[in-house]
């Protein structure tokens, strides 16, 4: 009770502010946890169906497949690399910790608001970290954010035009190479399948993956 109004009347404590940033960080650690496991369940999903498609030699469906996953892949990346940025925060927050038992204050930190920077790239991190990295502002541990963030949209483009390399290397791994030479078919009339809801499940399966890759 006592603890619950002085935090009323004075606000939290140096520490107490730390500790809360670290729980709010292990949420979103959690969160891209969820989004990944659910991002592989729906690329398996796609790689099986692209496999289906390889063994009726429709390769203009199973390109259209294959970027997909691609995106998917590099999409997983980001998420990945994100979780190790959030990990490296709270660890600088911790080192921050130990150098108040010393020093009295929290001190400021380049390398916490690079790496809080360069989270507010991601839609799904973006909210958490602008309002974490303004909190910490006024706590003195960064002065202003580094202007990272006008690359994002870019970034995202380049989700959404994978390079024909990318597309390839997934179509031969997935494919054990049976279909070596879809890149250059990809353009080229080819058979409509037999299926009439052949098209309708494609489209259906892109969007699935889409409604991942945008979080």
């Amino acid at each position: 009770m006592l603890k619950s109004l002085n935090t009323f009347i004075f606000g939290l404590t140096p520490e107490e502010r730390v500790r809360k940033w670290q729980a709010n960080l292990r949420k979103e650690s959690r969160l891209l946890d969820r989004e990944i496991r659910q991002l592989d369940q729906a690329t398996n999903k796609t790689k099986s169906s692209l496999k289906q498609l390889a063994k009726r030699d429709d390769r203009k469906s199973c390109r259209i497949l294959a970027k997909e996953i691609a995106r998917s892949n590099k999409q997983k990346e980001r998420l990945l690399s994100s979780k190790v940025t959030l990990n490296s925060i709270s660890m600088q927050l911790s080192s921050q910790l130990s150098t108040m038992k010393v020093t009295g204050s929290l001190q400021k930190s380049t390398e916490i608001m690079k790496l809080s920077s360069s989270l507010i790239k991601l839609p799904q991190l973006s909210s958490t970290m602008s309002q974490m990295s303004q909190e910490m502002m006024k706590a003195g541990i960064m002065d202003e954010m580094l202007q990272e963030t006008m690359d994002a949209h870019d970034e995202e483009e380049g989700l959404n035009e994978e390079a024909d390399e990318e597309v390839d290397k997934v179509l031969m791994e997935i494919t054990g190479g049976k279909l070596d030479q879809i890149g250059s078919m990809a353009d080229k009339e080819l058979p409509v399948p037999e299926e009439q809801n052949h098209d309708e499940e494609l489209e259906r399966m892109q969007k699935q993956l889409d409604g991942l890759l945008r979080g």
